[in-house]
């Protein structure tokens, strides 16, 4: 589904550029665009790579535009992998503190309900470690200007899952992620343009990842 960003007075300046990371999944998903005349978008499948690989393709992914360009940066904070997540999440602070910019953490959930987004709240899962969830109830704004949670990201049985969604009040579209996430990365970048919209500019520091779960019992 494609959504056009409604032009406001937030937006980038044409020569100013934001780039957001997506490598809570052995996809990394890189995007970049000034929300006006250029945008561009990767995937690149890189497994247990990816700590090795990760620079070298931020670096490839880049040109012509340089570190400079960048106004802003949106990182996904998961959930997903726990070590693609921490190596994602520590990229994107280090760049931001070095560069000075804003950093925004996207839910990965979030980023599945706004590529999903319509009129009924958007119910997300995602397989967890140890046949747990991830799960996530977002609701969209009549506008599209706004991605509002229902239910904050969380982690539960199946079974709990299932009880949820029969008690929750409103009838929801159920989006099952089986697969790779890169490609949701144009949806972490447009979530992050939504609240720069909004002149909101956090720090680098604020932006910690979401494991949902510990790596091991």
């Amino acid at each position: 589904m494609n959504h056009q960003l409604p032009i406001t007075s937030y937006q980038l300046p044409i020569t100013n550029y934001a780039l957001a990371l997506h490598t809570t999944t052995p996809e990394l998903g890189l995007a970049i665009s000034n929300f006006q005349e250029n945008r561009r978008d990767r995937v690149v499948h890189l497994g247990r790579d990816l700590s090795s690989f990760l620079h070298q393709n931020l670096a490839e992914f880049l040109q012509p535009q340089t570190w400079s360009d960048l106004a802003f940066i949106a990182v996904a904070k998961g959930p997903g992998g726990f070590t693609g997540t921490r190596i994602g999440v520590v990229t994107a602070r280090t760049l931001a503190q070095q560069l000075d910019i804003p950093l925004f953490a996207i839910s990965t959930l979030a980023a599945v309900a706004w590529g999903h987004r319509g009129e009924k709240p958007i119910a997300v899962q995602m397989p967890a470690q140890r046949g747990q969830l991830f799960t996530a109830i977002y609701q969209s704004t009549s506008d599209s200007q706004a991605l509002t949670p229902l239910l904050a990201d969380t982690v539960m049985s199946p079974e709990a899952w299932q009880q949820t969604l029969a008690d929750f009040s409103a009838h929801c579209q159920l989006v099952s992620v089986e697969g790779n996430l890169g490609a949701s990365v144009c949806q972490i970048l447009e979530l992050a343009e939504l609240e720069w919209q909004q002149d909101k500019r956090p720090h680098w520091s604020a932006a910690l990842p979401f494991y949902g779960q510990h790596p091991v019992d």
